[in-house]
């Protein structure tokens, strides 16, 4: 008997935003050096895992992760604009807190791109991946883990850091979520 696909959904390591509490969305900072550490440690934990691809969000932060976890696996890489971060419009770049604190939350904010926006491109990937039933590890970003996985196991507790993964299965109708917030150590140097 097989055992069923798995998914794996992964957060890029850290860049220099991140570490500032900066909204990063669209914007394109690479890795910073803990990052690239971290990357390096989630290729090392995830490359014994059984997948065919890794996909990732078109941001460089996510597509060097994606490219060690891709190298340590022996598996192709390929990009998926759909997997991109959420547009936080005008407020990419702010420290989170600020707006928090200005809207009450990030979602009230004004031209940030809703969570219902969010995932209706990125549902759509993980449904031709259940449909194939193919195991993958996708790396892209907290804002796109957040809503992926409330949507598929309602009041999940999540803190999703840099270079975490979720883990999730095929079931009879879509995607299971098993366990979240799996955090690798990263490479010392």
């Amino acid at each position: 008997m097989t055992s069923p696909a798995r998914l794996l959904l992964a957060r890029h390591g850290r860049t220099a935003l991140n570490a500032e509490g900066r909204l990063r969305g669209l914007a394109d900072p690479p890795l910073d050096e803990v990052g690239v550490r971290e990357a390096e440690g989630l290729a090392d934990a995830l490359a014994p895992a059984r997948f065919f691809v890794v996909l990732s969000s078109p941001l460089v932060r996510a597509v060097t992760t994606a490219q060690h976890i891709a190298l340590a696996a022996g598996v192709p890489h390929r990009i998926d604009e759909r997997l991109n971060d959420r547009d936080y419009g005008p407020w990419t770049g702010h420290l989170k807190a600020d707006v928090v604190e200005e809207w009450g939350s990030v979602d009230a904010a004004p031209g940030v791109e809703s969570s219902e926006a969010v995932l209706s491109r990125v549902l759509p990937v993980l449904q031709e991946l259940w449909t194939s039933s193919s195991s993958a590890v996708i790396v892209t970003h907290d804002a796109i883990i957040r809503p992926v996985i409330d949507h598929l196991d309602r009041g999940r507790q999540l803190s999703v850091p840099t270079a975490s993964w979720c883990v999730m299965v095929a079931g009879t109708s879509g995607w299971e979520v098993v366990d979240v917030d799996q955090v690798a150590p990263r490479r010392e140097r």
